[in-house]
């Protein structure tokens, strides 16, 4: 590995962008490869070894493509069916995964009631049960999944008035009733507007999109291979469809 190697970048779809955001912003000298599955989004609905499946055929493109000294899994789901199996396949490689931003939660809002609003598959793995163990204790947690979210986000309605319907049946139980609600899906931060005016400004949201980033600096910063040079995103999809790569790249440059 070289520090001029590329960041790979990878999710089901155009979710991970909203972490992308994050690491470009924390290292802006580094050159990224974002690859983006939406010909088979979503992942959330599928069952866990087709999940994997998919992640790792991803990701041995990435590998194999361009020289990547880092792959950071921008995906929820990607991460909690094969974040494992891509250590055990690409040992001397940094492979960072995301993960619902549940300590984040429980250390500014203890013995707080906190909803994880996720995909079924992350919400089901045993990753985040283990992760559900740790801070049992320190807040109270409600699992709300969010089936048809990632949908329409990938057709670019992440704060249209689809979007406000299908939350306001999804939150309605919740509305006053929670301290926080951790974004436990990469595409959830692109509906944040919509989720923020339905539960109201007294529900802080929460992500683990920053969270990932600032790992993924440490590793390569411990590794010897941060870059400072021109910088640069290369943005690619499984659907290399013009209007889904004119999505992925208004939703890169859109304000944070």
């Amino acid at each position: 590995m070289n520090k001029e190697d590329v960041i790979a970048v990878f999710d089901s779809g155009v979710g991970g962008i909203s972490v992308l955001r994050h690491l470009v912003r924390l290292m802006p000298g580094e050159r990224y490869v974002y690859f983006g599955d939406s010909a088979n989004a979503p992942y959330g609905t599928r069952p866990t070894e087709q999940v994997r499946q998919l992640t790792m055929a991803a990701a041995e493109k990435l590998m194999t493509g361009t020289p990547a000294k880092a792959l950071v899994l921008a995906c929820n789901t990607a991460t909690a069916a094969a974040v494992t199996a891509l250590r055990e396949r690409y040992p001397d490689r940094i492979i960072v995964g995301i993960e619902p931003a549940l300590k984040v939660a429980a250390d500014h809002f203890p013995h707080g009631r906190v909803g994880v609003m996720a995909t079924e598959v992350t919400l089901r793995e045993e990753k985040f049960d283990t992760l559900l163990h740790r801070f049992e204790n320190a807040c109270t947690v409600a699992k709300i999944p969010a089936p048809g979210l990632v949908e329409l986000i990938e057709s670019g309605k992440g704060n249209g008035p689809e979007t406000r319907t299908l939350l306001e049946k999804i939150l309605g139980p919740y509305v006053g009733k929670l301290d926080a609600l951790v974004l436990g899906c990469t595409h959830y931060p692109f509906a944040a507007g919509t989720i923020g005016k339905i539960l109201g400004p007294e529900t802080a949201l929460l992500d683990g999109g920053e969270g990932t980033a600032r790992e993924t600096r440490r590793r390569l910063a411990q590794a010897g291979l941060l870059e400072e040079g021109s910088g640069g995103v290369e943005i690619l999809n499984s659907l290399n469809d013009p209007k889904v790569l004119s999505l992925s790249r208004k939703l890169l440059n859109e304000e944070r």
